[in-house]
């Protein structure tokens, strides 16, 4: 790690400068678990804003959270043939119990499909009782044998939805439903923008009829899938026997969706948002959107200002305009430390917004306001405090969303593009490159091996170029799909 001032910059080493910044920032620290995290108050209140909010939109669509066992019979696996052949080699299985070999294995929750499908199974018996709509927060163990604290660990926190619907129509609506929910809170919340489509046969989910995808670029590029929704056809439903009496009077099987969203995404903001100082986080997100920062050299001064400061903070923590929550606001009141060292404190943890306050501003009423994401200070009269903070938090909030997907679009690839310059940009700068592809799951194979790039999804049709190219990148043979190929998280 670099001094105890400065992090490695971007340039020099992302990965280093991502784990420096994850550390130093006190979103998470490792555990004595290898693979596991310990998720800090930092870490986990931004969590907690990622949960409300998808939360009330899950609930605004109809599903109810409910709560399901961390162990799975090592029976229940098997029964879907794809399902245990994906996820095997990550199980953690429990052998074990009250010193005893168990006489089935215990699996623990890599996923919960087949443990909530035995159950709906017990639940649902004619067409009435369907819909059933069902999330579920929680956390899941996969075996991971390369760890990052965020993107990939060995247990993690998420939320599964689950439902059971009467036709395939219907369960193919709520995957797609629930995919514009994700794009809609990484972009409104987490100033995210993120491009959806299919997965290809290789890259679904195992036992998925259809996997659907959130794709977002990060600073170093890369992709990350940001969130994913599955349409599971009767695959789950034949395995547990989740039937029910149609409208005719006849016996079928119900279809199933499912669909996800983990911590991960703290990993994302952290890479989409950050800079050399440390993080930037967007306001809607961000545990305190505001810090007050006294400045005092004599006692006296130090009880004017901090008393100002509080009295601010009161203010505006009991105020809410419509449309608008209550602004999150702190005071750092500590002693014995310089404002400068506040002020790296705080930037270092990504508070969009700081005001200082020192003896000249209260004889103003105002104080300096400084923005984390551009710098740009300001004096602010306290009486406007009120109504011109919520304006420029939402301010800080569309302008991170314009810059990241001004990224985006300069670092996406389109056009007639040969396999060698397609090697080229995954060897140089990186980006997102849209190609022709025949369809050949041997040809995906060939470039996964060949460049580490995969084919991050098959974009919907408002992500598709103008002009698509008709042939394949690899080959030259007809193109069956444009696709989005790039090295990923």
């Amino acid at each position: 790690m670099s001094d105890d001032k400065k992090l490695t910059t971007r340039a020099d080493n992302f990965s280093d400068w991502y784990n420096e910044l994850v550390l130093r920032s006190e979103l998470a620290d490792y555990s004595p678990v290898r693979g596991c995290m310990v998720i800090r108050p930092w870490g986990y209140g931004i969590w907690e804003r990622m949960q409300r909010a998808l939360d009330d939109m899950f609930k605004a669509t109809g599903h109810v959270n409910a709560y399901f066992p961390l162990f799975i019979p090592e029976s229940f696996l098997s029964k879907e043939a794809e399902h245990v052949e994906g996820f095997a080699p990550e199980c953690a299985v429990v052998t074990m119990g009250g010193g005893k070999q168990l006489e089935e294995r215990l699996v623990v929750r890599p996923t919960s499909e087949t443990i909530i499908y035995s159950m709906f199974a017990k639940w649902v018996q004619s067409y009435r009782d369907l819909p059933l709509l069902y999330n579920q927060w929680a956390n899941v163990v996969r075996w991971e044998m390369r760890t990052r604290l965020f993107l990939r660990t060995m247990e993690f926190l998420w939320q599964e939805g689950h439902t059971a619907h009467a036709t395939h129509d219907e369960a193919e609506e709520e995957t797609r439903r629930m995919l514009g929910v994700y794009r809609t809170f990484m972009e409104e919340y987490m100033a995210m923008p993120v491009i959806t489509g299919q997965k290809t046969d290789a890259e679904k989910f195992a036992g998925a009829l259809r996997t659907y995808c959130t794709e977002a670029m990060m600073q170093d590029n890369k992709a990350l899938q940001a969130g994913t929704s599955h349409n599971l056809g009767q695959n789950f439903a034949k395995a547990f026997d989740l039937t029910f009496q149609n409208e005719a009077g006849q016996q079928d099987h119900a279809w199933n969706t499912s669909w996800g969203v983990s911590t991960r995404m703290i990993g994302g903001l952290v890479m989409t948002h950050s800079d050399d100082a440390g993080l930037r986080l967007p306001p809607r997100l961000a545990p305190t959107q505001m810090v007050i920062v006294p400045i005092w050299k004599t006692d006296e001064e130090r009880a004017a200002t901090i008393e100002a400061a509080k009295r601010i903070a009161e203010d505006l923590g009991s105020f809410k305009r419509p449309d608008h929550e209550r602004i999150r606001v702190h005071v750092d009141e500590r002693v014995g430390i310089k404002p400068g060292a506040k002020y790296y404190h705080w930037e270092l943890r990504g508070v969009p917004l700081r005001m200082e306050i020192g003896p000249r501003d209260l004889a103003s009423s105002s104080g300096m306001l400084v923005r984390r994401d551009t710098r740009e200070k300001r004096s602010i009269a306290f009486d406007v405090l009120r109504t011109e903070l919520p304006v420029i938090l939402d301010t800080i909030q569309a302008d991170m969303l314009a810059a990241a997907r001004e990224r985006l679009e300069a670092n996406s690839h389109r056009g007639d593009i040969t396999y060698d310059r397609f090697k080229e940009i995954m060897d140089g700068p990186g980006g997102f490159v849209y190609a022709g592809w025949n369809g050949d799951p041997a040809v995906e194979q060939r470039v996964k091996e060949e460049t580490k790039a995969t084919i991050r999804c098959i974009p919907d049709a408002e992500f598709r170029s103008p002009n698509a190219p008709t042939t394949c990148m690899v080959t030259g043979e007809p193109a069956k799909y444009e696709v989005i190929w790039a090295r990923s998280y």
